[in-house]
Formats: C-alpha cells, sequence, structure tokens
C-alpha cells in the first residue's frame, strides 16, 4: 500500500508540474481525461464492483451538468455551492432511477436504465425554456472559489479539477477496500449468497446506485466548467455508451482501470478524429479486439506484464478482511443453532 501512495503521490507532481511545461491544448486533454476519469471510475462503482452493468449514466452526468449551469446562471458563481447542487439534483434522480432498476436484473435491468436515461434526455430536450433545448446552454460564468477569486482561466480550472480528481481516488479506494466495498463485491460475485446469509442485497445495490450517481453528477458539474456549455448530447446515451467502453477497455473493477480506459478513449478521439470523420469506427474495433484478446482491459495487460517481468507473487489477503469476510457466516451459523 505505501509503494502504491508514493507512486500516487509521484503521478500528483507530474500532473501538478504539467502546466509549466506544456502547451494550453494538452492541458486542456489533461483535464477532459480527469473529469471522464471520474466519471468512468462512478460507472464502475456499478459495473466493476457490484456486477450492475448500466446504459443510463449519461443521465447523472447530465443531470449534474445542467444544474450546476444553471446555479452558476441564477444563483451563486461559487463553485462548491454550484457543484453541490449538481450533485444533490444527481443523487435524487439516483434514488429515482435506482428505486425502479434495481429491482430488475442483467438484461432487463441495463435496459431500464437505458429507458430512464432517454426520459432524462428527452425533459432536458424539451424544455426549452430552462435548459434551451437543442441549443443548449450557454453562456455560463467562470466559477468562483473564495471571494472575487475566480477560475477565471483553464490552468486554474485543471488545477481544480486535479484536486477534486485526487479527492476522489482516495475516497474511493477506502470504498473499495472498507466492508461495504466487499458487500458489493460479494453481489457480484454471487447474489444469492449474499441473501442466504442476510444481506439485504437490493438495498445494497441502491448504496452503489446512489454513490455512483453521485460521482457522475460531480463529473458533469465540473464538465460544464471545464467546457463552459453543456447540451442536449451530453445527456445522450451514446455518452452511457463512451463511458461504458472506458471502463471495460481499462479495466472494469480496478482503482485506476477507468482513468487508464478514459485516457485512452479520450486520446484516441482527439487523435484519430483529426484525420478521419470515422473515428467512431475505430474506437469500436478498439473495443472489439479487447473485449476478444483482453477481457481484464488495459489494467489488467500491465498487471500480467509486471507479473512475468519481476515476478511478483500475488499477495495473500489479510487475515482482518478474511475474519471480516466470515464474521456474518459466524453469526448467521449461531443463529441457525
Amino acid at each position: 500500500m505505501g509503494k502504491q501512495w508514493m507512486k500516487g503521490s509521484l503521478l500528483f507532481v507530474l500532473m501538478v508540474a504539467a502546466p509549466f511545461f506544456v502547451s494550453l491544448y494538452y492541458i486542456n486533454i489533461l483535464s477532459e481525461i480527469l473529469i471522464f476519469g471520474i466519471f468512468a471510475i462512478s460507472l464502475n462503482i456499478l459495473v466493476g464492483q457490484t456486477g450492475l452493468v448500466s446504459l443510463g449514466h449519461a443521465a447523472f452526468f447530465g443531470a449534474g451538468a445542467y444544474a450546476t449551469g444553471l446555479a452558476a446562471s441564477h444563483l451563486s458563481t461559487n463553485v462548491f455551492v454550484t457543484i453541490a447542487i449538481g450533485m444533490i439534483l444527481a443523487f435524487l434522480l439516483a434514488i429515482l432511477i435506482g428505486f425502479v432498476s434495481t429491482k430488475a436484473h442483467g438484461f432487463y435491468f441495463l435496459m431500464l436504465t437505458l429507458a430512464c436515461s432517454q426520459m432524462v434526455y428527452s425533459v432536458i430536450y424539451q424544455w426549452t425554456d430552462v435548459t434551451g433545448g437543442s441549443n443548449g446552454l450557454s453562456g455560463i460564468p467562470a466559477p468562483s472559489v473564495f471571494g472575487d477569486f475566480f477560475l477565471s482561466n483553464q490552468v486554474f480550472i485543471y488545477y481544480f479539477i486535479l484536486v477534486v480528481f485526487a479527492v476522489v481516488i482516495f475516497g474511493i479506494n477506502r470504498l473499495l477496500h472498507s466492508p461495504l466495498g466487499y458487500v458489493f463485491i460479494g453481489i457480484k460475485e454471487n447474489e444469492n449468497r449474499m441473501k442466504s446469509i442476510g444481506y439485504n442485497t437490493t438495498f445494497y445495490k441502491n448504496i452503489s446506485f446512489l454513490i455512483a450517481g453521485t460521482l457522475g453528477g460531480l463529473a458533469g458539474g465540473l464538465y460544464v466548467f471545464f467546457n463552459g456549455f453543456v447540451a442536449p448530447t451530453d445527456v445522450y446515451w451514446t455518452v452511457s455508451g463512451s463511458v461504458l467502453i472506458m471502463v471495460l477497455v481499462g479495466g472494469a473493477g480496478t482503482l485506476w482501470g477507468p482513468v487508464i480506459g478514459a485516457a485512452f478513449i479520450v486520446v484516441l478521439e482527439t487523435i484519430i478524429s483529426s484525420y478521419t470523420e470515422s473515428w467512431m469506427m475505430i474506437i469500436g474495433t478498439a473495443f472489439i479486439l479487447f473485449t476478444i484478446f483482453a477481457p481484464s482491459g488495459i489494467a489488467g495487460i500491465f498487471d500480467r506484464v509486471s507479473r512475468s517481468l519481476f515476478k511478483v507473487k500475488p499477495l495473500p489477503a489479510p487475515e482482518k478482511y478474511i475474519e471480516e469476510s466470515i464474521e456474518p457466516i459466524k453469526q448467521q451459523s449461531k443463529m441457525n443453532g
């Protein structure tokens, strides 16, 4: 764990130093990678940790983006207030969609999330007086942090996004190594067994949905300040498909995999789209190749290569985690006599 945090700290320092060595064009790309990294991490909580494949995650991204943009335009430019409003709306939306969707399983769950997301898209597209309809929401003012200090240029916005990203990574890492995180993994691996030892899996799936949806709203709020504009296309189901590809290509169920996938797709899209209009076909081909030949994603490839080069053996699970995992079984055994 210590080595991982040393690597993470070194990466953070390099990211902090990046604006001094690269042009604004690359800083914007890094900002976009960090935003979609948070977005992919939020979906990974559902897909990679809880085993719930959603195709409606763009609803939370769009809700957070529009709520943040409207709050900045009409209520306050304070970045903490506006993003909090966006996250609250995404949280409320996650309660509603999660309550409906988590009652289904497998393919039906996926279709319910898709249908709910398209309903949100329809509301945003047709509510012209509030959202701007097909023209989108523009004229969003620069966010302020404290008093008269505004994030008036892309470098300041980049640093703010970087700090938020670091906090999210730290928080998600703690979550994945907490008892709640192990419950999510247990539901993914064998939901019936989790039910048999006394867990209300529907409740925990709703908790997973709430965390994922709220973080999706956070990503949307950051995106609207980075881009200064949000349109209904940012809520369309293709955005849900794109972030799902990021998670699967990067490596579902890992901490850094979704971030790596987001970086891969953003860079690939940026480079290829400047040369050809068929960039979506190329990204689709790359996704198919990863699905067939590297189902564990880029993170899985890195892991296998590092193990083969350095002959690293997987570490056994810490004894305290084993005890935490079997404690509910012991309690259930006592109840059953």
